[in-house]
C-alpha cells in the first residue's frame, strides 16, 4: 500500500485495507470494485496476450485465487495464469458508447468524408475496428475517431464505390 504522505507499506492483510470511497461487499457485485484490480468470472476484459505489450477483449473465465486468471480470448484463444496487471477491465459504468463485435455502426470507408452504413466484424483490441459494410465491402483496422454507432434503424447512404 502506497499512503498519500510517501509511506508504503507490504503483505498487509485484506480485511484491514477499507478503499476511500468504497461502500460494502455488495458495491463490488455492482461494479464498484474495492479492488480496481479484482475480476470476477465473466468479467469482460483486455488482456496483454502473452505480456507482449498488446492488449486483446475476452473474458475471465476463472479466478485462480492468487492474482492470476484464465482468459478466453473473443478470437478463440486461451491463456492460463493471466496475472492480474496484464488485464484491465472492459466494462464501463455506463454510457454505452463502446464499440463491440456485431455492432451497427456507420464508418467513413477510407476516410472519406461520408458516412456508410455496416457492422462491426472485428474488435483489434487497440482502438480500431474491421469494418464489413451493408454492401459487401470490406475495411481492416478502421481508427475508432472513424466510426459511429447507430441506433436499430438502418442507414440510406448509399454503398462506397472504389
Amino acid at each position: 500500500i502506497a499512503y498519500d504522505d510517501g509511506e508504503s507499506e507490504t503483505r498487509v492483510r485484506e480485511d484491514l485495507i477499507k478503499a476511500a470511497d468504497a461502500g460494502d461487499d455488495d458495491d463490488r457485485r455492482r461494479g464498484g470494485r474495492l479492488d480496481r484490480d479484482a475480476f470476477r468470472e465473466g468479467d469482460k476484459v483486455e488482456a496483454d496476450y502473452r505480456g507482449r505489450g498488446k492488449f486483446y477483449p475476452g473474458k475471465i473465465r476463472r479466478d485462480r485465487g492468487d492474482d492470476t486468471y484464465d482468459v478466453d480470448y473473443d478470437d478463440g484463444e486461451m491463456e492460463t495464469r493471466v496475472s492480474k496487471r496484464l488485464i484491465r477491465s472492459k466494462e464501463s459504468g455506463g454510457g454505452g458508447g463502446r464499440l463491440s463485435e456485431g455492432d451497427k455502426v456507420e464508418a467513413r470507408y477510407r476516410g472519406r468524408e461520408k458516412y456508410y452504413p455496416g457492422k462491426i466484424s472485428r474488435d483489434r483490441g487497440d482502438g480500431t475496428y474491421d469494418i464489413s459494410y451493408d454492401d459487401g465491402e470490406r475495411e481492416t483496422r478502421v481508427e475508432e475517431s472513424l466510426i459511429r454507432k447507430v441506433g436499430g434503424s438502418r442507414s440510406r447512404s448509399p454503398s462506397p464505390s472504389r
